[in-house]
């Protein structure tokens, strides 16, 4: 013989009356455990918004240094949107390491070697868009030069968006 001690009682451990209304069904799984689109969707425009929070901080660094060395210390344009580019590039892989995809596989010599790589490319892209703005548009004043280093971030950032999240910043198989 069997007996169920825990028939008819509540989650508390009273005797529940027979009279009582069933207990309420368990709550709908959080967004992100429910399976389909909507939920990727969700991630992905999590993960834009911190690539834009780490980024958006990558470009006042690099417009800062830019500034300095191009306007303060009266350097050459190319030399001085690359080395603020690759200053940039520095504080960038540290936050997003830690802040952007701090949830993708653990650092690895690969990650380290892929994110230089692929921020390396993305510097010589910015250089000859910054390049042919400055001097094939004329863009050579403190106004001009600044719309030609913005017009190089936005599309060099579109191809390291693009790349870190797909091969530098992968999911982890384990991880959900």
């Amino acid at each position: 013989m069997t007996v169920n001690l825990s028939e008819g009682r509540a989650a508390t451990g009273r005797r529940v009356p027979e009279s009582a209304p069933p207990a309420d069904p368990p709550a709908d799984p959080p967004a992100a455990a429910r399976p389909g689109g909507l939920a990727r969707a969700r991630r992905l425009v999590l993960e834009v918004a911190r690539f834009g929070v780490v980024g958006g901080s990558g470009v006042a660094v690099n417009f800062l240094v830019f500034n300095l060395l191009l306007h303060g210390l009266k350097w050459w344009p190319t030399p001085a949107t690359v080395l603020a580019s690759c200053v940039a590039m520095a504080t960038n892989y540290v936050g997003f390491r830690f802040f952007a995809y701090r949830d993708r596989a653990s650092r690895t010599r690969r990650q380290i070697v892929l994110f230089f790589v692929f921020s390396g490319l993305g510097v010589a892209m910015e250089t000859v868009l910054f390049y042919a703005g400055y001097h094939g548009l004329g863009m050579d004043g403190p106004y001009g030069s600044n719309i030609a280093k913005a017009v190089s971030i936005v599309l060099a950032s579109a191809f390291r968006f693009l790349v870190y999240r797909t091969w530098v910043f992968q999911h982890d198989g384990r991880r959900p």
